[in-house]
């Protein structure tokens, strides 16, 4: 019969095992503050290097991520509340997505501009829709190993995208993924069509059970700032009026009234007026007055990175359907971060009067293009 070891010697081996086991939650514990610290330091070098002095509302965002990164690296590897953030136009919203994506130290991400997520799902679910689950299969296909997915530029203003967005968020949150959002709207502002918002409801309860709602202020537009333009390939291109023949001539662009040419486009043809090796040109008729969509620019910036954009029409004289169109154009080139060249006969401002209700996010946008004017 074996000899019981000595009571000191079990009393040892425990006190053993519990040093090891705190010695595990204190180095848990160590990492979830490295990961929230690390996130406050990244913002705030990011803020130095640029510029930059933070507005309250934006710190306070930034601390609200720290506290996520904290959550999803602590010693339970819990998802953490989703968020989603709100404001006007140019209040640093995708600024903030941006910077938590990149400083988040894990490959199993993704950041997307909602159109193009939004575009991939209908292609991927047109894919699968001999399945039980076409939505299930086209998640498990876009997203895979994905635990952290941010959509910048969320909105909604048709009621069939309703219905499919709450099934989406559902099946997100279903999976356990960190979800961040920006959009210029509350989530009490989305779909806000009368006939359709009641609808919509459920997603809106959905976002406000499920996702820590925080508003990003502040006075000023940061787009506006010369010195955020740098970096940006948008930016260095030009809004041109009012389109002369000479102005054409001095910055090598197409005559008015070039011939167009066909361009295949997936299963469709459009018609171009320059195409030629990563350039493009297309006046507003060709693109916007046409039944195009958000899959035809992304297609369009796969190939080119030099846009025109020609006979820019005083906006508030076209449908809201047209004006949608070029919104949605301005922000898949913006996004993709596309060189434009703009082209009217009226100064910008007085070209984007309109009622479509994204038209402020278009107008700060283009407003970063600097202005070629003739010569009085």
């Amino acid at each position: 019969m074996p000899a019981r070891p000595p009571e000191r010697s079990r009393l040892s081996q425990r006190l053993s095992g519990l040093r090891r086991l705190f010695g595990k939650r204190n180095l848990a514990s160590a990492g979830h503050c490295a990961s929230a610290q690390s996130i406050r330091d990244y913002f705030r070098h990011k803020a130095h290097g640029q510029g930059y002095t933070l507005s309250h509302s934006q710190q306070r965002v930034i601390d609200c991520m720290a506290q996520q990164a904290g959550l999803l690296f602590g010693p339970s590897a819990q998802t953490p509340p989703s968020l989603y953030l709100h404001g006007a136009v140019g209040r640093g919203k995708s600024w903030l997505l941006d910077g938590f994506f990149q400083a988040l130290p894990i490959q199993q991400k993704q950041r997307l501009h909602f159109h193009e997520f939004f575009a991939r799902l209908h292609q991927g679910m047109f894919r699968h829709r001999e399945q039980d689950d076409a939505l299930g299969a086209t998640l498990d296909e876009l997203l895979q190993d994905c635990r952290v997915l941010c959509f910048d530029e969320f909105h909604v203003h048709d009621i069939g995208d309703a219905m499919l967005i709450t099934r989406l968020y559902k099946a997100l949150f279903q999976r356990g993924i960190l979800l961040l959002v920006t959009s210029n709207y509350p989530p009490e502002g989305l779909l806000p069509n009368p006939l359709y918002h009641a609808r919509f409801k459920p997603v809106i309860d959905l976002i406000n059970a499920r996702m820590q709602v925080m508003e990003v202020g502040g006075p000023h537009d940061y787009r506006s700032q010369a010195r955020n333009h740098a970096h940006q390939l948008f930016t260095q291109g030009h809004y041109v009026w009012p389109a002369t023949p000479a102005q054409r001539l001095a910055l090598d662009l197409p005559p008015r009234d070039t011939a167009p040419q066909p361009l295949a486009v997936g299963n469709r043809v459009l018609q171009a007026r320059l195409c030629t090796g990563r350039r493009v040109a297309f006046t507003f008729n060709d693109l916007c007055e046409q039944p195009t969509a958000v899959m035809d620019y992304l297609e369009l910036c796969r190939r080119f990175d030099q846009w025109i954009i020609d006979e820019l029409p005083e906006l508030d004289e076209c449908s809201i359907a047209v004006q949608q169109r070029f919104i949605n154009l301005i922000d898949v080139l913006y996004d993709q971060d596309k060189h434009l060249t703009l082209l009217g006969q009226l100064p910008l401002h007085e070209s984007l009067a309109g009622n479509a209700i994204d038209l402020a996010r278009t107008r700060s946008r283009l407003g970063q293009l600097p202005e070629v004017r003739e010569p009085a």
